[in-house]
Formats: structure tokens, sequence, C-alpha cells
């Protein structure tokens, strides 16, 4: 009998959690990170990025076969005993909150600069934690319902750039084509950290339904993402010139302040707020990932009150500990840090641990 079935998720809902999770904050400074670190051909970073974000993503699909019914826990657990699977769903709870509360912190200073900057960030946190709360509880697959319906209403988003660009662009920005190539690949591992997020599949794969799709699934997803990225990174780059960029913080904002309309005006806070629906689905599977952690640890099945818990804990750090741009930064850093090894390099040596074991152990029982 299937351990997770009852919180099963189709092939759409795992697409769009994995897509979700990846493009969230990033994607407003993108832009001028790539141009600060490759000039005008950061762009070409992009792909790199997704290509290396492939070959990790498949390698975790890889990991997750050895054990198909259960998550990352449940094969550590089986394979390198009970402490071992303890400590790793430890692990995995404090950086999914960790990440969670990052998105949290970041989005919160977003809105106080751009659209409400005299509401105190406790404030904001205790209405994000309102819906988030209602939303999470009702478990993976309801979060995955609710980015397959975000990701469908709001297709429209990509239009406020089309009318920034109507008459601002230079193409010429882009030109000439690999400059210094050289640059480009020692800035690739930049552009990995955007791709953070399909490491949620070591959470999600027992829920899958096919799970014969799961590569196919996160191909996409890395695929979309990289294709936001791409887009964004593009546009910026032909609207503002090479030097220019680098002088805004959120490009992705910036650009969009030459959009008016006789009935609106300040179309970059618009856009600001519909896009904090895009940053929720990032946040949101971290905090679910880093409840369900919780409760395999203490061994309860619902997760309602370490979900509940969680929230208000960051409610309250946010109530002692004002946040900054400069600090949420240095966090961002040291996330980045943590979250690499953990993502591309450990995968690797686990499977190949993994594969090794399973041969071994064939050729005794033969």
């Amino acid at each position: 009998m299937k351990k997770y079935t009852y919180n099963e998720i189709t092939l759409t809902q795992y697409i769009f959690l994995i897509h979700g999770a990846q493009v969230g904050i990033g994607v407003l400074q993108l832009p001028r990170i790539l141009a600060e670190k490759a000039g005008t051909d950061g762009w070409i970073i992009i792909i790199f990025g997704w290509i290396a974000s492939i070959v990790a993503s498949l390698i975790i699909i890889q990991i997750m076969k050895k054990y198909p019914e259960g998550t990352l826990i449940d094969l550590i657990t089986k394979y390198f005993g009970k402490w071992a699977g303890k400590a790793i769903a430890l692990f995995i709870a404090l950086y999914f909150a960790y990440s969670a509360f990052l998105i949290l912190q970041r989005s919160i200073l977003f809105i106080q600069i751009w659209i409400l900057p005299g509401v105190a960030g406790y404030v904001l946190m205790f209405l994000f934690a309102i819906p988030t709360y209602t939303i999470a509880r009702s478990g993976i697959r309801i979060i995955g319902r609710y980015a397959e319906l975000v990701f469908f209403l709001l297709l429209w988003m990509p239009f406020f750039y089309w009318f920034a660009l109507w008459g601002n662009h230079h193409w010429i920005h882009l030109l000439p084509l690999f400059k210094d190539m050289k640059k480009v690949l020692l800035a690739t591992k930049t552009t990995a950290y955007s791709f953070f997020g399909f490491e949620i599949v070591f959470l999600l794969y027992p829920f899958l339904q096919n799970k014969e799709k799961a590569s196919v699934g996160i191909i996409i997803a890395n695929s979309l993402s990289m294709l936001v990225f791409l887009f964004i990174t593009l546009v910026c780059f032909a609207f503002f010139s090479p030097d220019e960029i680098t002088h805004f913080n959120e490009p992705t904002l910036s650009i969009l302040k030459v959009v008016e309309f006789r009935f609106l005006e300040r179309m970059e806070i618009i856009f600001l707020a519909f896009y904090l629906l895009v940053l929720s689905r990032a946040w949101m599977p971290y905090i679910y990932g880093a409840v369900f952690c919780t409760s395999w640890l203490f061994g309860k099945q619902n997760h309602s009150k370490h979900l509940l818990l969680l929230l208000l804990l960051m409610v309250v750090t946010i109530y002692f500990v004002i946040p900054t741009f400069n600090q949420n930064d240095l966090l961002q850093g040291l996330s980045a840090k943590i979250a690499f090894p953990f993502i591309y390099i450990i995968p690797l040596f686990l499977w190949i641990y993994l594969s090794i074991h399973e041969r071994i152990r064939s050729r005794f029982i033969k």
C-alpha cells in the first residue's frame, strides 16, 4: 500500500510546484546580477544554469527511484538507519523553513519600499501567514492546485513588458555577442542559484501519481523557469544600457515606470501586487516541506499545529528583528552556500553510493 496515496498530485501540479518554487524573488534582481557578472552576455549564463539544473534534477529523480514510495527521509532511513533519517529530516526542515523565511522577508521589503512604506513588517508577515496557513494546512495536493491556478491566472503579466518595450528598446545593447566567454563560464554558478527550488522533489516524488513521468515533468519545470529568466533578462538588457542596468536594484520593476495610461499610473506597483501571488508559490512549498519534516520527526500525521507554530515564529521574528535589504542579501548568500552542495554535489555522491550498493547486493543475492 502506498504511504502517501491520500495526498497524490498530478503531473501538472508537480510541474507547477517545482516551477513555482524556482521563480520567486530572484527574478526581480537577476538581470542586474547577470549584467554585473558578465555584461550583456549574461543571458547566456541562464542557458548554462538551465543545463546544470537539468542534470542535477535527473540525478535526484534517479535517487528517488531507489525508494519510490518514500521521501528522501524515508530513503536515508532505509539505507543508513534511523538516526541518519532523523538528522536529514532536521536538516531539511531547517533549510526549508529558512528558505521560506527569506522569501517572505524579501517580499515584505518589496512591499514596504514600493507599495506600503508605513506598514510594519510583522503586520505584513501576519497578513501573509493567514492565507498561507489556510492553503498549506490542507496538504501538498491543495498547494499544487493553488500553484497551477496562479500560473494560468497570471499568464497575461508578460504583456506589461510589451508596453514597456514599445519604442524604448535597443537590441544593439546585446551586441557583440560572446564578448568574454571566460566571464560567462565563471559566472555560471550565479545562475545555478536562480534555479534552486527543484530540490523539493525530494519530498514531492512519492506524492506523484505517474512516477514514470517524473523526469519529463522536472525537465518541463526547469525549462519553464529558464524561459521566464531568459525573457525578463533579454527585455531588461534591451531596455537599459549595459552600464545603466547595474544602477537599478530591481530592474524588472524599474522598467515598468515608463508605462502609463490616462486612467492608470505606477504600473510597477500594480505588477508587484499581482507578483505577490507568484512569490507565494515559492514560499508555500518550502513551508509545507519544513512542517512535513517536523511532523515526520515526531511521528505525527497532522502537520497543522506545526504549521501554525512555524508561522507564528516567523511573525515574532520579524517583530523583534526589523528586516533590511543588506541583511536579507547576507542571509541569501549564506543560504546559497548551504544549498549548493545539498542540491548539486551531495545527490551525485548519494546516487553513486546507492547504485554501487544495489549492484553488490544483487550479486550476493544471486
